[in-house]
């Protein structure tokens, strides 16, 4: 969890290198963000290090049999954030990036952990199942009505994201009923297009975001985003390459250091072809050069405390 108050200064990444956590504290009035989910697709525990497990067992997906999820640092959802921004007249907006597989976990679990008590926004980095199939859940976020007769949730998205989510969920999209067909409560959404580049921002609740498009596989576009006044915050949560456009907004040289950068990192060692993995991910820290970055988006290969003790040398050295 991260205050939206300026963070501390300092050169390439020398204000922290660490492993994000699917977050439990909250010690802020203004503006903060919450980890509502910091793990990959597939989440962590991973289900197959439970059902056949290993021998030696796995160190990280075995801590769930012992440790509530609460307590447990290596209890990962799917990745998403939540945006409880302040406005300079003290109102709370609550913005979310991504509802994939795990949301209504997320919202049983932090929701009412940080006292969240709706959703303003919704913003969508690609229309993969990781990000998106939690949205049936959003009725679960809204004021119940049998007809449906509430204000809907704006959700901002990419018109390639629209036409999939379309045929996913066409009882989310369809405006009016057929003749004959029954009412039935359904989640409530005004689908707002964006554009895949960052010279075209949009405000969701009252915070500008300007959208960072990057590769997640070489045949894919999908979105981070920069938001923050007054502290800059890239979140990128899927990417295998940087378009040159891109990392310019984002690095020291370019755009202006970023306060803070929260980065896909998927395995601890290795390559992969959609996702970064901790070699890829570092080589990127060094280049863009934020003051502070987080890690989200990772299997069970990494251990919170242990490589986050590795990590916070690293930064040192």
């Amino acid at each position: 969890m991260e205050n939206q108050k300026p963070l501390q200064s300092g050169n390439n990444i020398d204000g922290g290198l660490l492993i994000a956590v699917d977050d439990r504290r909250r010690d802020s009035d203004g503006s903060v963000l919450i980890f509502l989910g910091t793990g990959c697709s597939s989440v962590v525990p991973n289900a197959m290090c439970l059902l056949q497990p290993s021998d030696p067992p796995c160190h990280v997906c075995s801590q769930s049999l012992s440790i509530p999820s609460e307590h447990n640092p290596n209890y990962r959802c799917n990745t998403s954030l939540l945006i409880d921004y302040c406005s300079t007249n003290g109102i709370h907006n609550y913005i979310i990036i991504d509802v994939g597989k795990t949301f209504k976990e997320q919202v049983l679990r932090w929701f009412t952990f940080h006292k969240i008590p709706r959703i303003d926004s919704i913003v969508l980095t690609h229309e993969h199942a990781d990000a998106v199939l939690g949205l049936d859940d959003i009725r679960v976020v809204q004021p119940h009505s049998p007809t449906n007769d509430i204000d809907p949730t704006e959700i901002y998205l990419t018109q390639y994201a629209m036409d999939s989510i379309a045929s996913k969920f066409p009882y989310l999209v369809q405006k009016k009923l057929r003749e004959g067909q029954e009412v039935r409560r359904v989640a409530q959404l005004d689908w707002k297009i964006i554009e895949e580049s960052y010279d075209k921002p949009f405000v969701a609740s009252g915070l500008k975001f300007v959208p960072l498009p990057v590769m997640h596989g070489e045949d894919y576009i999908c979105l981070g985003f920069l938001f923050g006044e007054k502290s800059k915050v890239a979140y990128i949560s899927d990417v295998s390459r940087f378009p040159s456009n891109t990392e310019y907004v984002i690095s020291k040289n370019g755009g202006g250091q970023l306060d803070l950068l929260i980065l896909d990192c998927l395995y601890k060692k290795g390559s992969h072809n959609v996702h970064l993995c901790l070699p890829q991910t570092l080589e990127a820290l060094k280049r863009i050069c934020p003051k502070r970055a987080l890690l989200i988006g990772m299997t069970h290969d990494f251990d919170q405390n242990k490589d986050n003790e590795w990590l916070m040398e690293l930064c040192k050295r």
